[in-house]
């Protein structure tokens, strides 16, 4: 017990610290995906909406106390006070990951950030497997014992707590130190959109007897079904899971909803300004964006804003900010997040 016990507590620290590590490395983009969860919640739960403003907060909140119950329970620090928190951390996640599965309501969990992208049920399996180790943690109590000195063990946690909160602070005001983005510097989009492997496919047929009306499902024609058979549907089923593109989401639609994604293939310079939300934009740097726009149309260089703004809030908004010369095309909010961490 006491091997099982040591080899538990060595996997649930070093889990937790990276994984508090790996949001921490972006925490922008667990932000947002903070405020995914909240938006679906707030439809079934009318209170999720006052989180919102706090999504980043709460992000880097999140990633520091990971990575301190990570550290705590390697120093064997407080070790009663570090389980009890463990457990209900996990408790909470494997809930919200189970009702994000059971229901279809989060596709991806945001567990790693964009470093590895879990399913939500592998996400809850993840989840199970870590609440299993707790358990023994609890069990097997006895046999955790101090490492270091009291003195230090404190040095030691100040250490590893200071730069906890140092870090995601860090990555807050100069980005991520390591960009796992399909969208990182030096990534061609056109090439990131192609290949993949389609997923591979078997059919059923559901036929209907002339002579019966019988009706049954098959998975393959009968020979000269049409003389015996009447086709009703047929449905298709995943044999093997495809691999998908690394961007598989991404359009530039006008504001008539005319597909122009084919403008990002232009071999020139292109200039994209990314304002996910118009609302939530700046007005007062629009000045110096129409200025650019202005030097962009004298050099015949392309220069454009994506946004998931609607075509009515665009025009007030270019009416505002005296930007009716400039361009704007639709895209997606949340790959507009995924692009770039500004709006």
């Amino acid at each position: 017990m006491k091997l099982l016990t040591t080899i538990a507590r060595i996997l649930v620290g070093c889990l937790f610290i990276f994984s508090g590590w790996i949001k921490a490395n972006d925490p922008l983009g667990f932000g947002y995906k903070l405020v995914e969860y909240f938006e679906i919640f707030e439809k079934h739960i009318h209170f999720f909406h006052v989180f919102i403003p706090a999504a980043t907060f709460l992000a880097v909140f999140i990633c520091v106390f990971e990575m301190a119950l990570g550290f705590t329970l390697l120093l064997v620090y407080r070790v009663k006070i570090t389980l009890w928190l463990l457990l209900l951390m996990i408790v909470f996640f494997t809930f919200l990951t189970f009702i994000s599965a059971f229901f279809d309501i989060v596709k991806e969990c945001g567990c790693f950030g964009d470093f590895l992208h879990l399913t939500p049920w592998t996400s809850f399996g993840k989840d199970v497997a870590l609440l299993v180790f707790i358990v023994i943690l609890f069990i097997g109590r006895q046999y955790i014992n101090p490492i270091f000195g009291r003195k230090t063990e404190m040095a030691l946690l100040v250490l590893l707590l200071g730069a906890s909160i140092a870090f995601p602070i860090y990555t807050y005001r100069y980005l991520p130190v390591k960009d796992f983005r399909a969208y990182a510097v030096g990534k061609n989009i056109p090439e990131q959109m192609k290949g993949g492997i389609p997923d591979v496919l078997k059919y059923y047929y559901t036929l209907k007897e002339k002579s019966s009306g019988a009706v049954k499902e098959v998975d393959a024609w009968p020979n000269d079904w049409e003389k015996y058979y009447d086709f009703i549907s047929s449905r298709p089923v995943v044999v093997k899971k495809g691999v998908e593109p690394k961007i598989k989401d991404f359009s530039i639609l006008n504001l008539n909803g005319d597909d122009f994604t084919d403008m990002i293939e232009n071999p020139d310079y292109n200039f994209y300004l990314i304002c996910y939300d118009l609302t939530l934009s700046n007005k007062e740097v629009f000045g110096k964006v129409n200025d650019f726009n202005a030097l962009c149309k004298q050099d015949n260089v392309k220069f454009v804003v994506l946004t998931s703004t609607g075509k009515d809030e665009i025009e007030k908004f270019q009416k505002e900010t005296n930007s009716t010369n400039l361009e704007f095309y639709n895209t997606d909010g949340t790959v507009l997040k995924t692009m770039i961490r500004s709006n």
